[in-house]
């Protein structure tokens, strides 16, 4: 780097450390991921009799079925009825059957957010007392099992055939005209158009069955597509066919183009015209995603979503043009080459497109996380780091690749006298064989003599590289075949006739078996002259390498379109904490005679950090009857592994004594008769386990008696 550009990199590292954390510091609500932030009843609470409905309240609108809420009881048969009632904004409602007994009920839910992905989960409530259930109070996230993982495939594929699509229509329409004539860039292009296409209709059969039931039996179900296609979804992946029926036209007559002759002005026209065609139909095709995912939902959405649409496109233009680079550098024909000038132009392209990365980056990472802790607080923040450790390593590979490119040598140089004399003995050995069977299907009678004509021919041309020393060879070979002619007296007119005949078909095979030849040489030539120089070797790997990273760089991306962004599900969790019914704290309990403590932990390993509650009642001497509840951070309850209580009176010297609460649901345990011999502080041990190795124990005071 020069003295020259140094100065204005550093200038721009600080703008953007600059404009990251005035963006970040002035965060402002937002929504995109629905997410539960309430319920009536509160999970694991118990009540007194059985409540007439069961209502559950979101961060934001949701789209819910006819059985997205519902309602198990211990045996797990449906006590819920009717279709769920959401006439109040974000709080939903179902109806409970009357009667129902004592026991733990179980609450599932699956709805879809206004950004169209699918939110389960499920918890639980007690009447009367908890009692064993045989349902289990965890819902399968939607992403899971085969419909899942298909549709998490057509999602991932949408977008690779988007960029490759896209952005190798751009590389050969603002970087190397002569590209389009090259066959292997027209299969890049048409089979990123064909992986779009495909994976739009997978999409829109999965849809219906990936958010309700998740059977592959629904896939083809008419009644869920019909529904499917009333949504925003069903809506962005029609319009996305449509779209794709434009881009076909726009393929063909990029890549026809390249058979017809035109003057300079006509190319220009063409060339503006595709331009202009091309930008309205990828920025239709990217508006797509935008108008039907996390940009049209949360804060700004109308500036939003023109962000995300210039986002896509530079990802397209950058991984897409990078691809077909590779594809050209690779696969083009020696005659075609991608020359310096093209690759440069590219440089310039993909320069533009991380620019406009980093400047869209900035403003969706604001507006999906909020803060500072969201990038290691929360799964979303997480994947964005890495993601953006994956761009700034394609930044630092595209680096190496413009060293290349700015050595890389020109096809074309001489070549020694010897050095084409073996390539032309080289292209006469591949295609000899086939030249002298055709010369030996000329003559008929004459296959000797045809077979002698083509390897004197060859000999000649690799001794004095021109075809005019076949004339002995011919001339031999004519009089041989008079011979036969003059012994057969009668038949002699024919005879002169057919070797005629057999002579005008020789001069011909060995004339279109020189031009083969010829075209095999300087073939040969100009492969091997690029393949020597090590400066395109070198821009090879380096482009292969930033391609490679492109390819994981595109499965993050996609997993995090289908995570919750990390601003709603902290948001969430404020919202869970402040509409939760307040616990009496140990000191206040005191006099009713119940004891609730809640204590934050963290194991240290994945997934370990979440809240025990311990309920002790009546919190005195004598035999007491003990409630555990496990959540997660976002409130769901956490089913762990192994759970201890201990309890100390550190005073008298008593303890500790160990309790093991037995499971009665996901993340709700409880034991009965704990007897507590004496009055005093007791300090209450918890030992949490989260996986083989990942343990801790917290500990609280609570007064008894």
């Amino acid at each position: 780097m020069t003295q020259t550009i140094a100065p204005r990199v550093r200038i721009l590292v600080l703008l953007f450390l600059a404009v990251t954390g005035a963006l970040l510091a002035g965060a402002a609500p937002a929504s995109a991921h629905a997410a539960l932030t309430g319920s009536d009843p509160r999970q694991g609470t118990v009540v007194d009799k059985a409540p007439a409905q069961v209502s559950l309240t979101f961060s934001e609108p949701v789209a819910v079925s006819d059985d997205a809420l519902r309602v198990l009881d211990p045996k797990g048969e449906r006590v819920d009825k009717g279709d769920p009632d959401g006439a109040s904004g974000t709080t939903y409602t179902v109806q409970l059957l009357s009667g129902l007994p004592d026991g733990t009920y179980t609450v599932t839910y699956q709805v879809v957010s206004a950004d169209s992905h699918p939110v389960a989960g499920a918890f639980t409530f007690s009447v009367g007392a908890p009692s064993e259930t045989s349902v289990e109070a965890s819902a399968q996230s939607p992403d899971d099992g085969l419909i899942g993982s298909l549709y998490g495939t057509g999602r991932y594929l949408s977008y690779a055939g988007f960029a490759v699509m896209v952005g190798g229509a751009a590389f050969v329409l603002a970087c190397w005209r002569p590209g389009s004539g090259v066959r292997a860039v027209q299969r890049l292009v048409v089979s990123g158009w064909l992986t779009l296409t495909a994976a739009t209709l997978a999409l829109l059969l999965l849809r219906g069955s990936y958010t309700s039931s998740g059977k592959i039996g629904d896939v083809f179900d008419l009644t869920l597509l019909s529904e499917v296609l009333q949504t925003k979804t069903g809506a962005a992946l029609v319009s996305r066919l449509l779209l794709l029926a434009a881009a076909a036209l726009f393929i063909a007559v990029l890549f026809g183009s390249a058979q017809y002759q035109r003057n300079d002005e006509e190319k220009r026209d063409l060339s503006f015209g595709l331009a202009v065609g091309g930008t309205v139909v990828a920025a239709g095709l990217a508006a797509s995603w935008a108008m039907s995912e996390h940009a049209s939902q949360g804060i700004q959405p109308g500036l939003a979503m023109p962000v995300d649409v210039v986002h896509l496109l530079a990802v397209a233009a950058w991984l897409g043009g990078l691809t077909a680079l590779l594809v050209a550098l690779y696969r083009a024909p020696a005659d075609t080459a991608v020359d310096t000038a093209a690759v440069q132009r590219f440089s310039r392209l993909a320069f533009g497109s991380v620019v406009a990365l980093v400047v869209t980056g900035i403003y969706q990472s604001w507006r999906q996380l909020g803060s500072w802790s969201a990038f290691t607080d929360t799964r979303y923040g997480q994947l964005l780091l890495v993601k953006i450790g994956l761009v700034v390593a394609m930044v630092g590979i595209a680096y190496a690749s413009r060293r290349w490119t700015a050595r890389l040598a020109e096809p074309g140089a001489p070549v020694t006298l010897r050095e084409e004399q073996k390539e032309t003995a080289a292209a006469m050995s591949a295609t000899g064989g086939g030249a002298g069977q055709e010369s030996a299907g000329a003559t008929g009678t004459g296959k000797a003599g045809a077979g002698t004509e083509t390897t004197a021919a060859a000999s000649a041309s690799v001794s004095a590289a021109s075809a005019d020393t076949d004339t002995d060879t011919d001339t031999d070979t004519d009089t041989e075949r008079e011979k036969p002619a003059a012994v057969t007296g009668p038949a002699e007119v024919r005879s002169e006739e057919s070797g005629a005949g057999a002579k005008a078909g020789g001069d011909s095979a060995r004339a279109a078996q020189l031009a083969r030849q010829r075209a095999a040489v300087a073939t040969a030539r100009q492969k091997r002259l690029r393949d020597a120089d090590p400066n395109r070797f070198g821009l090879r790997r380096s482009v292969l390498a930033e391609a490679g990273t492109a390819v994981v760089l595109l499965a993050i991306t996609t997993v995090l379109t289908q995570t919750e962004p990390g601003r709603t599900e902290q948001e969430a969790e404020r919202a869970a904490s402040s509409s939760a019914p307040s616990l009496p704290s140990a000191s206040s309990a005191q006099g009713t005679g119940a004891v609730t403590l809640n204590m934050p932990f963290d194991t240290g390993g994945k997934n370990g950090k979440g809240v025990v509650t311990i309920d002790l009642d009546p919190a005195r001497v004598g035999g007491n009857n003990m409630h555990v509840y496990v959540e997660r951070t976002d409130g769901k309850a956490f089913d762990v592994p192994e759970l201890k209580v201990a309890l100390t009176l550190s005073t008298k010297d008593i303890g500790p004594l160990p309790v093991v609460p037995d499971r009665l649901a996901t993340g709700h345990l409880s034991a009965s008769g704990v007897q507590i011999p004496m009055a005093g502080d007791w300090t209450v041990e918890v030992t949490v386990r989260t996986s083989d190795i990942d343990q801790v124990t917290v500990s609280k005071n609570a007064q008894i008696g």
